[in-house]
């Protein structure tokens, strides 16, 4: 009987080859595994106050450049939608209504990239036709930069 499979075929070099998850969406996967816990032992009567304080520890880790611009994001979204509610998602501070992440920060840190992020998930209502943008940059917070995301926040809690 004779061999009749064919070789398979790399794809790629050593230092091309696909390894799964990085280390950084692995402990974020970690994180969030962790926040489900953490959420099911607490009682739903101290859930916000608790969410609210794992934010801002969260805020106060990460490197001066991020947590500049999460501090102040913070305060934004507090002002201009106090009906979310404060939690980690993946690591990352949140903002969530009826138990829905509605939008969140992502450190450029977090994930080694060039810039912060503000980002919207589909809870958001923020919907323009059949194009929108979910995900903004954010390299500092200007006068206009802050009246743009209030809108945002406002539109996507609405």
């Amino acid at each position: 009987m004779t061999n009749t499979r064919k070789p398979t075929r790399s794809s790629g070099t050593a230092e091309t080859k696909f390894d799964g998850f990085t280390a950084e969406e692995r402990d974020a996967m970690k994180a969030h595994a962790q926040e489900l816990k953490t959420s099911a032992r607490r009682s739903p009567r101290t859930a916000k106050a608790d969410g609210e304080s794992d934010v801002l520890a969260k805020i106060a880790g990460m490197s001066d450049a991020d947590r500049v611009l999460a501090e102040r994001l913070h305060e934004i979204v507090r002002s201009t939608a106090p009906d979310l509610t404060p939690k980690l998602w993946y690591g990352m501070p949140a903002y969530a209504r009826d138990g829905k992440v509605v939008c969140f920060f992502q450190s450029a840190q977090k994930f080694k990239s060039r810039y912060a992020t503000l980002g919207f998930s589909d809870q958001a209502r923020l919907d323009e036709g059949t194009l929108w943008p979910t995900t903004y940059a954010l390299t500092e917070l200007t006068a206009d930069t802050e009246a743009r995301i209030g809108e945002l926040i406002r539109r996507a809690a609405a």
